[in-house]
């Protein structure tokens, strides 16, 4: 009995220092301690992605300076007439001015009139900077072309070409399709486009008045399915003699390196563009004869236009199809196959 009061007593003492200890406020930090000793090597992860020199593609040397160079010498860059006449207008300026076509690229429309347009610059038709990735400065607009009549269907010009194609189509359909009937009311704005390239190209959007010539399938031109043809490959082949690159100007260069044999100086290889305006004059002097389109010279400089008025279909689509050749302005070399058919059954009509 005394013995486990005895015990109870010492553990009683034994609590009381260890709560005093505890209450007393801590001293100092000691120093520290010597650095232990470098663990183990992990295991090596996976390399990351290597890096895109994008910047490179475009700012190394000299290249950035001479598209700069080029593209100044092309009509796009001065915007002479285009953009003054039209690129200011809500309905026109998707093709005729900077603010437009970047508007119609991004939205898909233009809101509406632009104050002040201004001519093509370098992303008119690249986009910007932005993630600083491969697609930056990408073109705006390579899907199939939509057409501005939708009648005229989609083209598909493949890849690059279909940017040019967005602006270079025809903005009406032909008569026999826009007004279906025995007649068709002219007017001074009775043709496709004052630059109708692509339809010529894809051979569609003309009128396919029957004849003896048969019209080739649509998409078929050789100047579009051959490789190193099409927009971009004549017309922006590499630059030389102030021609190709980004002024946009047919390049010989490319002409002869397709073709091959004798080199040529000019556009009318195999006498195309010599028989083309030989027909082309022809139908022009019947449509005159006719009475359904008119002549007005000043300076010297003779012009053409639509006579306004209804006139049998046959005649509204020859007229439809004089202008269309005539402002595709490659005199058949666009489509030669097509622009022959076109013109030799549309003369035949009007006998």
């Amino acid at each position: 009995m005394k013995y486990n009061s005895f015990l109870k007593l010492i553990l009683f003492g034994f609590i009381c220092a260890f709560m005093a200890t505890s209450c007393v406020k801590e001293g100092p930090v000691g120093p520290a301690g010597l650095d232990g000793k470098d663990g183990k090597d992990g295991i090596n992860g996976r390399d990351g992605v290597d890096g895109k020199v994008t910047c490179q593609v475009c700012h190394s040397g000299t290249n950035m300076e001479q598209k700069q160079r080029e593209f100044a010498m092309s009509i796009h860059s001065s915007g002479a007439i285009a953009v003054d006449y039209a690129g200011g207008r809500a309905s026109c300026a998707r093709c005729h001015s900077h603010e437009g076509f970047t508007q119609f690229s991004v939205f898909g429309s233009v809101a509406g009139d632009i104050t002040n347009p201004s001519a093509w610059k370098c992303n008119t038709c690249h986009g910007l900077h932005k993630s600083f990735e491969g697609d930056d400065y990408a073109l705006r607009k390579i899907d199939p072309v939509v057409p501005v009549a939708a009648a005229n269907g989609v083209m598909d010009l493949k890849g690059n070409n279909n940017l040019c194609g967005t602006c270079h189509q025809s903005r009406s359909a032909e008569p026999g399709t826009a007004a279906p009937g025995t007649n068709f009311t002219l007017t001074v704005r009775t043709y496709p486009h004052y630059s109708a390239q692509s339809n010529i190209l894809f051979g569609n959007g003309l009128s396919e008045i029957p004849g003896s010539v048969a019209y080739p399938a649509k998409g078929t031109s050789t100047h579009l399915t051959m490789a190193g043809g099409s927009c971009t490959g004549c017309h922006m082949g590499t630059f030389s003699a102030r021609q190709g690159g980004h002024t946009f100007i047919p390049s010989l260069k490319s002409c002869n390196d397709c073709h091959g044999g004798t080199p040529i100086t000019n556009y009318n290889y195999g006498g195309v563009q010599k028989d083309t305006q030989e027909k082309l004059d022809q139908l022009r002097d019947k449509l005159l004869a006719i009475g359904v389109i008119t002549k007005t010279t000043v300076d010297g400089v003779d012009s053409y236009a639509p006579k306004p008025g209804s006139v049998p279909m046959v005649q509204a689509q020859a007229v439809y199809n004089y202008f269309g050749i005539k402002y595709d302005r490659s005199l058949g070399v666009h489509n030669p196959k097509y622009v022959k058919a076109i013109l030799a059954n549309t003369i035949d009509a009007l006998k």
